[in-house]
């Protein structure tokens, strides 16, 4: 929600979360968000776009005692409804049928629409690129035909490179499951759907993802339109039946979550979602569900660590670095501080999760998990410390693991970057300002 007419100007946001009424926009319900200052009393309440956080991609905007008038209401749902793919779901599984049933040189997909063409339509696209001989592998493979949407807080489809997508489906076959709710993983999706289409391959993916051009590729039981900011089923109560019966675990069929949020998004928002999907799973009542959670993958940067544990306490962070093809940094084999950041973080007890040793992970038998082959165990803090594959520095004054560029500073009294301003205040809550509390634990946010 970025600064306008009426807006609040820059500085802290807290989400409050999704709130009973809240107005919806394209993307779905709103959050309700509130400007915060330091020290200060709460500001004034707001309803934006749980999905967008740059107001290019998204404009809406409401304070949350606005009275709208009934005209800005109709103006708005029209909006919406402009503002919805060309085609429903069961009209695109339609056309797929009848795509693949053309002969190859009469299979067309526009390039600039990002959309399957008939031939009837052909003349409407005529001055469009278009991609001409659509072959059958390349349908299956819709994360290479379409064109990726790299907008880091909305959608940020980096796309796993093959290589961690082949790790994580070999890890989730080894340990067993047999269902993978592929929430924002649609590679992982595809390979899954692919191997199953080859060979004898017992693995199922359900797909829920904000990007609605994979309607084009899936049917119903395969994907569904999902915002994981504000967990919107786009299809409504089908798609929410949808995924509880792929999560109904029959014949021993255990189910996993996999979920690759964009980077930018908000930590707060998506744990919300992500618990309520598990208790989607946990409501479907299988036996020895109870005081257990859903299996999940989350991926994400490890500097995200503090914040996802805030939120799952259950949750560790596996070492092993996780690569994306479209992405100038997060590649794996950089040294230093190149290398991908993106970790896997993990309600399985980490000895399970087995990293292949010839790309230099090795296990940690004190810890009792796998670890880069830079994570050296540290005998004063008893455990492999490293967070970016680095070897870290055990500071006796700070008690603890550093980086290795870190050095003690005795006026800040904290280790930290060598060249830095000595101007360390007392950090508090950022809504309250006082101490001993986060900010989303604030009780002033209550």
């Amino acid at each position: 929600a970025a600064a306008g007419p009426g807006r609040p100007r820059s500085g802290p946001l807290a989400l409050l979360g999704p709130a009973p009424g809240a107005p919806s926009c394209p993307h779905g319900p709103t959050l309700l968000f509130v400007k915060t200052s330091q020290g200060k009393e709460e500001g004034r309440r707001f309803y934006a776009c749980s999905a967008c956080r740059d107001r290019k991609d998204c404009n809406f905007f409401q304070w949350e005692d606005e009275k709208v008038s009934e005209i800005r209401l109709a103006a708005r749902e029209e909006y919406n409804r402009n503002h919805q793919p060309p085609f429903t779901h069961r009209q695109n599984v339609d056309r797929y049928k009848n795509f693949v049933l053309l002969p190859l040189s009469k299979r067309r997909f526009c390039q600039e629409c990002q959309q399957l063409l008939l031939p009837a339509e052909w003349e409407k696209h005529s001055a469009h690129q278009c991609l001409c001989d659509v072959t059958t592998a390349q349908l299956k493979s819709p994360s290479q035909l379409l064109y990726p949407l790299e907008n880091k807080k909305t959608n940020a489809q980096y796309l796993f490179a093959d290589r961690s997508c082949q790790f994580l489906l070999n890890l989730l076959v080894d340990l067993g499951f047999r269902r993978v709710l592929s929430v924002g993983t649609p590679r992982l999706h595809e390979m899954i759907q692919s191997r199953a289409s080859q060979e004898e391959f017992s693995v199922r993916s359900l797909l829920l993802d904000i990007d609605f051009r994979y309607s084009q590729f899936y049917t119903e039981d395969e994907f569904c339109h999902y915002n994981m900011f504000n967990h919107h089923f786009f299809g409504g109560e089908a798609a929410r039946e949808t995924c509880r019966k792929f999560l109904y675990e029959e014949n021993g069929e255990r189910a996993i979550m996999v979920t690759d949020p964009p980077f930018g998004g908000l930590v707060e928002a998506l744990a919300s979602s992500f618990k309520k999907l598990m208790a989607m799973w946990k409501e479907t009542e299988k036996e020895g569900h109870d005081n257990k959670e859903m299996p999940v993958f989350w991926i994400f940067p490890y500097f995200f660590e503090s914040r996802i544990l805030d939120f799952f306490p259950s949750f560790s962070m596996m070492d092993y670095q996780v690569d994306y093809d479209n992405h100038a940094l997060y590649k794996h084999g950089k040294t230093g501080r190149r290398q991908s950041p993106v970790r896997i973080f993990t309600n399985l007890t980490p000895s399970m999760i087995v990293l292949p040793e010839e790309e230099g992970y090795r296990f940690c038998t004190v810890c009792q998990r796998y670890v880069s082959s830079g994570n050296q165990h540290c005998e004063i803090c008893n455990s492999c410390t490293s967070k970016d594959g680095r070897r870290w520095k055990h500071c006796v004054l700070c008690k603890k693991c550093v980086k290795p560029s870190w050095f003690h500073c005795n006026n800040c009294n904290c280790c930290t970057l060598q060249k830095h301003s000595c101007e360390k205040t007392e950090v508090g809550c950022f809504v309250c300002g006082k101490a001993g509390h986060k900010r989303s634990a604030c009780p002033s946010l209550s």
